[in-house]
């Protein structure tokens, strides 16, 4: 199952995850009285790049029969898309920005080029999916209410289509989000007051009819007989957009060393757990400038989760202080590159598309599911690495008990089967509270 108890997970003791708390709430006062005239000049300097290289885009599709010239206009428009929605869109929804006082880039008055209204977004995405990252039952960004990927959610004959529905939902991931709001499950269920959705389904019907006039039929139409290249090159275009953000989107949440969390850690959690969830239960993946601008910076998504309200350009120097606090607490900071942790994601979607019964592993154990339980052998007996190592004097925690395990997972499924009789699949039996 996900994690129930965050502090033995991590190997920490209530002093420590205090402290861990403590020093981050100092990152962030630092950070946000730092906040200036370079961070101001940063965003306004990404929206005009952005602008111009829309309108050069949209220009060159003005020739968009001549096939160079699509290919070149269909790409910046594509670009254009995914800097739009993710370095500005994204972060100035979540308010980064507001404490410019700049009305025309404020979190109350921006509106995205995507099909979900911003709205929709910041309850959907600001909200619950923040406040409650990846705890089962109550993110809504696990598995978007159609993948499996976490064995926490009990296997149907649906889950087969996973990698079907994965591969659709890139594609078309605009609506995929603009869709998310409307809680289709809890409608069919008939747990949704339908007065509230008919006024969110006609909030998304009325972007939806929007964007789709902007892109399929204004634009197109504004380049006369180059109409339907131009219409194709937006397709193309959007087709970019979602690949890009789905493939972003997924790496930060959904790779090895994610973890998922239980409804009944978050019911009893501190401050200082809140915060270590964050760093438990997100991912970065290696980029250079460019690749860093074209994420959104969420390339740093460990400290975007952190702190989702402070400027995107400020992450990476953030990066490296949590990355200084990981090695003090002895925390994983989990960080690979981005095409294997894209494979990663698309690895564990196919795997849990099949029952339980074909798959490796434990529900406790597993590169996708993890809880505290995967360091108690049953019986009783658990794998202990809270205070200083006795040798270096170092603080020993989860990333010790990790490597441990890693060294030795032939003696832990031996005694596993000598105990149980099933060295994988089911659940451990779970011992006194340690």
């Amino acid at each position: 199952m996900a994690i129930t108890n965050i502090k033995e997970y991590a190997h920490l003791t209530p002093e420590d995850v205090d402290a861990l708390g403590r020093e981050l709430d100092k990152i962030r006062a630092e950070i946000e009285a730092s906040l200036g005239e370079r961070d101001a000049r940063y965003i306004r300097n990404t929206i005009r790049f952005q602008r111009g290289l829309e309108i050069a885009s949209r220009g060159v599709l003005f020739a968009s029969w001549f096939p160079p010239a699509w290919l070149l206009g269909t790409v910046g428009l594509g670009l254009s898309k995914i800097i739009e929605n993710m370095e500005i869109a994204h972060n100035v929804i979540h308010g980064q920005w507001d404490w410019m006082n700049d009305p025309e880039i404020h979190s109350s008055s921006w509106e995205w080029d995507i099909s979900d209204p911003s709205a929709h977004w910041k309850q959907t995405h600001n909200h619950l999916h923040h406040k409650y990252t990846n705890i089962i039952g109550l993110d809504p960004d696990v598995g978007y209410g159609v993948l499996r990927v976490t064995r926490d959610s009990e296997w149907a004959p649906f889950n087969l289509g996973n990698p079907i529905y994965n591969l659709v939902l890139a594609l078309l991931f605009e609506y995929g989000v603009a869709v998310q709001h409307l809680e289709l499950a809890n409608v069919a269920a008939g747990l949704k007051d339908m007065d509230e959705f008919a006024e969110q389904r006609d909030e998304v019907l009325r972007k939806v009819r929007k964007q789709v006039a902007k892109d399929y039929l204004f634009f197109p139409v504004l380049t006369g007989p180059a109409f339907l290249t131009t219409l194709a090159a937006n397709i193309g275009a959007n087709i970019i957009r979602n690949v890009w953000a789905h493939g972003i989107i997924f790496c930060g949440h959904f790779p090895d060393g994610a973890e998922k969390f239980t409804q009944e850690q978050y019911l009893s959690e501190t401050k200082g757990e809140w915060y270590l969830r964050q760093m438990l239960g997100s991912a970065n993946f290696k980029a250079g400038p460019i690749m860093r601008f074209m994420s959104g910076t969420l390339c740093y998504q460990i400290e975007h989760h952190l702190f989702p309200d402070l400027p995107s350009n400020r992450l990476e120097e953030i990066s490296k202080r949590v990355q200084v606090l990981a090695e003090e607490y002895d925390l994983p900071y989990t960080m690979e590159s981005f095409p294997k942790m894209y494979l990663q994601t698309w690895r564990t979607i196919f795997k849990l598309a099949l029952p339980d019964r074909f798959l490796t592993g434990t529900t406790d154990d597993a590169p996708e599911t993890n809880s505290e339980l995967k360091f108690r052998i049953a019986g009783g007996l658990r794998d202990t690495f809270i205070g200083a190592d006795p040798v270096t004097g170092a603080r020993r925690g989860l990333r010790t008990a990790l490597a441990s395990r890693r060294k030795r997972p032939g003696l832990v499924l031996a005694l596993r089967k000598v105990i149980t009789g099933q060295p994988a699949g089911p659940r451990l039996p779970e011992p006194v509270a340690a």
